[in-house]
This record gives C-alpha cells, sequence and structure tokens, in this order.
C-alpha cells in the first residue's frame, strides 16, 4: 500500500526546499511498479511520475498507472500523467486521479512517438496551441486537491517560431509546474537540447520549472542548472542506465565525491533488473529476454566497449547467453561512470 500520508504536501515542501527536485521522467512500458520498487533501492528521485494513461471517450485509467499509485512502495511522492485530446474525457479522468494519493495530475504534451503525435496527442497537440489553451484550463478546473502540472517539449517542430507563443498559453493557466525537455517533437532525441530555451521558460513562467533532457552525470546534472536556473531535474534515459544518478547529483551539490558503481555492481544491477519486471501472470523467459534488450539499449551506452557489447545482447535469445554477455563486459571491479560512450 502507498504509505506517504499526504503526497501533496511533501511535493509542496520538495518545491519550496532548499535542494534541486529530482524527478523520474514517464517513460511508457518503463517507469512502471517493478521499476520504480528497484530504482528506490538506489536512493531513488524525489517524484515518481506514472507512464501515461491513454484517455478517449470510454477509457478508464490504466491498470499499470492504478497499482503504481495504489502500491507506491518508495515513501516518495508520485504524479499520474495523462494523454489525449478530448477536454471532457480528459476532465472526468483528472477528477478520478484526484481523489487519488498522488502529488498531481500532469498532461503529457510531449511524446514524440508518431503513433501518438498523429492522433493529435501528446506532443502533436503542440501544433495546435488554441486547443492547448482550452484543454489546460479544463484540466485546471477538473483538478482541486492535487497539484495540476504539465509536462512540453519546445514546440512540434520549430522552437524558434513556437516556442514563445507556446509560453504565451502556459502563463495564462495556473499550473503548479512546467517541466521542459529542450528539443521538438521533431527532433526526437537526436539533436542538441535547448537549455536557452529552459531558461526562457524559467524567466517567464510564473509556476516553477524542471529541465528535461540528456542529463546523465552529476556534473552535468550542475552544468544544467546553472545554464538553466531551473527549480529541478527531471530524468529518464540517464537513469535506466544508471540507477545511482539521483544519490550521485546530491552527493555532487553537497560537495561530496559522488561515488561510482563497479562492473559487479552494475551486472548485480542487470540481474535484479531482470528478475524485478518478471511478470506475475505469465513468464516466458524468451520475452523477458527481449524486454531486457530494451533496458540494455541505454544501459549498453555506458559501458566499455558499447558497440560490441549491444551487437552481442542483441543476438541472444535466452537467460543463459544474456547473461553470460553482461558477465563478459561487466564482470569486474573497475568503476563505471556509466555515461554514454557514443
Amino acid at each position: 500500500m502507498n504509505c506517504l500520508s499526504d503526497p501533496v504536501a511533501t511535493f509542496d515542501s520538495l518545491l519550496a526546499g532548499p535542494s534541486p527536485l529530482l524527478a523520474l521522467a514517464p517513460m511508457q512500458d518503463v517507469t512502471d511498479l517493478p521499476f520504480w520498487r528497484l530504482l528506490a533501492r538506489y536512493g531513488g528521485p524525489d517524484v515518481y511520475w506514472t507512464e501515461y494513461s491513454r484517455v478517449h471517450g470510454t477509457s478508464s485509467i490504466e491498470r499499470s498507472v492504478l497499482e503504481a499509485i495504489e502500491k507506491n512502495p518508495t515513501g516518495r511522492p508520485a504524479i499520474a500523467q495523462l494523454i489525449g485530446n478530448d477536454p471532457v474525457a480528459m476532465a472526468r479522468a483528472a477528477r478520478e486521479l484526484d481523489r487519488m494519493p498522488i502529488a498531481a495530475v500532469d498532461l503529457n504534451l510531449g511524446c514524440p512517438a508518431p503513433v501518438v503525435y498523429r492522433k493529435c496527442a501528446g506532443g502533436g497537440l503542440l501544433r495546435e496551441p488554441r486547443r492547448i489553451d482550452v484543454l489546460l484550463g479544463t484540466l485546471r478546473e477538473a483538478v482541486t486537491r492535487v497539484r495540476f502540472t504539465v509536462k512540453t517539449r519546445l514546440g512540434f517542430g520549430d522552437a524558434a517560431a513556437e516556442w514563445e507563443p507556446l509560453l504565451e498559453v502556459f502563463r495564462r493557466h495556473p499550473i503548479d509546474l512546467l517541466t521542459v525537455h529542450g528539443r521538438t517533437v521533431v527532433d526526437m532525441y537526436r539533436t542538441e537540447v535547448r537549455y536557452d530555451l529552459i531558461a526562457r521558460a524559467v524567466e517567464a513562467m510564473p509556476c516553477p520549472v524542471i529541465a528535461n533532457g540528456n542529463i546523465w552525470s552529476p556534473e552535468r546534472a550542475s552544468e544544467v542548472m546553472g545554464r538553466t536556473g531551473a527549480r529541478g531535474l527531471m530524468i529518464g534515459r540517464g537513469c535506466i542506465r544508471n540507477p545511482w544518478l539521483f544519490e550521485q547529483i546530491r552527493a555532487h551539490q553537497a560537495g561530496r565525491m559522488p561515488v561510482h558503481p563497479s562492473g559487479r555492481e552494475v551486472l548485480a544491477y542487470v540481474q535484479a533488473l531482470y528478475e524485478e519486471t518478471i511478470p506475475v501472470a505469465e513468464f516466458r523467459e524468451r520475452l523477458q529476454v527481449e524486454k531486457m534488450k530494451k533496458y540494455m539499449n541505454f544501459i549498453g551506452e555506458g559501458v566499455g566497449r558499447p558497440a560490441e557489447f549491444l551487437h552481442a545482447i542483441r543476438r541472444v535469445e535466452d537467460r543463459a547467453s544474456f547473461f553470460a554477455v553482461c558477465r563478459e563486459h561487466l564482470d569486474h571491479g573497475d568503476p563505471m561512470p556509466l555515461v554514454p560512450r557514443g
């Protein structure tokens, strides 16, 4: 059961506190309850975002999202994210979440997956500021007990032309927190992050702003905080690769030397990730190995000889061969910074 007595008050305290707020980015099919449980073992973020729950006329809150909220084992606040474009349906879902033990309801305006944006949801809505305006007003009215937050990108395809008008829309509504991924939808994850435009949001918005995008080391975290002036940082892919990252950032912020895990500690993390994410209902080894490859695409970027490691791991078909490759590259005592190596 969720043991946090007042998630809203805890969230408010974190936002008002002296330290940068550290948040787990919502990642579909990744930031579920098993991943939360595992990440918490390594210190974890201050706030956990759920996967998004798809909303349409006849939808209900996704089961995995409800499970994460109801069984939240982290001792930290959870924020539930919605994605959709129907104001009536979105308001209904928001009111349902508003009664649950969460800190906030979050609107996804940034998902860059074509299957999402082609339906004018997630990042697709960034092409239609008027619809965003209506949706923000509707959701702000629906969410009365918990906080209302928004996660966005800089625009759909042209940040220079789109970002200022979007900020104007955001400013019209009393949202409690804006998280900005410093790329457009078209950029996906390929381009450099526009931290200067995140800084512009910090300057323009009356609410706190969190910076998101390419934060993969404690040194990088400090650099992004300095360049943006953001109230905190949201981290996604970086903490899949390095679950120690949140604690490393806290150490760096406090003037302590961050501790890097050894190869064997990373190997133990991979083993724990394999075991923790095994489905409760039905286990098939081949499917679990394929699921692990999704995580390894991120973890592998921080391994020595990443191209060789990923080439081998993508060709394994069973548990034994999967861990044989992992041991070959990780069964050592050397410290691993776990930063992308190309």
